[in-house]
């Protein structure tokens, strides 16, 4: 099953059939029980509507350098790179959809992509083990964890959080579905790329992650409790780099899509 959001609705592809409910207007109704579709109208489309963002998390928790190139290109020797997944929180301000813009900040100098895995929380869960993890997976989708660099640069410098560079307004594009989990048996093996104006700028596998994605989500959870909705972005593969105004992106994930924004 393939989740989207139109004009408030939700868009469901499933069995060779897009199915809009234009009742259904709350995605955490089908993450709670995807049977309650079944008791819903709906209305047959011939073609894709055109999409929104799929989803408005309560917390969007996401991974720095878990990739080994990533962390070089960082300056960081992935041997030197602690034992536990590196964490910081975007704010749901900065979630945006499918065919919408990213704002270049004007306090920015340069605004960096970083195309990312995310996982869609399904249930309540503390303390999950890595076992039980995969239990907790509603779906995934594609996130850009776009980055202020000289920002950040800055904030390092000085030692100060670098929670503003990551944290502005438009700069956690999302979509352009959800892919549930029993679509994606191997999300540890998945194609990713990212390409500015047609040109390639990142290509990566899942399966070059430093920390797995039931590794992930057992140790998010033992620090905050995990919500139904919340995402988890997973990290990004190497070829960060900057963006312009006027660029357009395309982000790519094996088995989930194309996500296109542009940049204003």
């Amino acid at each position: 099953m393939r989740i989207g959001m139109n004009e408030g609705a939700i868009v469901v592809w499933e069995n060779n059939h897009i199915r809009r409910y234009p009742n259904l207007r709350n995605i955490g109704l089908v993450i709670r029980d995807r049977e309650c579709i079944n008791q819903q109208e709906y209305e047959e489309l011939k073609s894709p509507p055109p999409l929104e963002l799929p989803i408005k998390s309560s917390k969007i928790i996401c991974l720095a350098k878990n990739y080994p190139a990533h962390a070089k290109e960082m300056g960081v020797e992935p041997e030197n790179l602690p034992p536990h997944p590196d964490l910081f929180l975007k704010p749901q301000s900065a979630l945006i959809g499918p065919g919408e813009n990213i704002i270049f900040p004007p306090q920015a100098q340069q605004v960096d992509h970083e195309v990312e895995l995310a996982v869609v929380i399904s249930k309540k869960g503390k303390n999950i083990s890595v076992e039980d993890s995969f239990d907790f997976i509603f779906g995934y989708t594609i996130l850009l964890d776009m980055t202020a660099r000289d920002i950040q640069a800055l904030a390092k410098k000085k030692g100060r959080p670098w929670f503003p560079s990551k944290g502005f307004d438009t700069f956690s594009p999302i979509g352009p579905v959800i892919v549930t989990s029993d679509e994606i048996k191997y999300p540890q093996n998945l194609d990713l790329e990212l390409s500015i104006n047609g040109q390639i700028k990142q290509k990566g596998n899942t399966k070059d992650m430093i920390f797995s994605i039931e590794r992930i989500i057992s140790y998010c959870s033992s620090i905050t409790t995990l919500e139904e909705g919340d995402l988890i972005a997973t990290g990004t593969p190497a070829g960060v780099g900057p963006v312009q105004k006027g660029d357009k992106i395309s982000a790519t994930i094996e088995s989930i899509g194309t996500l296109e924004v542009g940049v204003i």
